[in-house]
């Protein structure tokens, strides 16, 4: 089971999921109408390590994070 976070202003409680790669969470979260959006526009991180990949393997204990995009000042 890996563990997914939404970090910043997406307003989404952290899930428990058993997936094997961002791919399957990818299709997962696209099926939430208001993911979509970050999903395109957010990075995502393995184990705090930011990733390019959706083809990204993962195991159990693994901690995902979607980073969206912010602003500064």
């Amino acid at each position: 089971m890996v563990r997914v976070e939404f970090l910043g202003p997406i307003q989404k409680d952290a899930l428990e999921l058993e997936i094997t790669n961002l791919s399957e969470l990818a299709t997962i979260l696209q099926e939430t109408p208001d993911m979509a959006e970050w999903l395109q526009n957010s990075a995502v991180a393995v184990n705090d390590t930011l990733v390019a990949s959706l083809d990204v393997a993962l195991k159990d204990g693994d901690k995902i994070s979607l980073l969206p995009p912010v602003c500064g000042g």
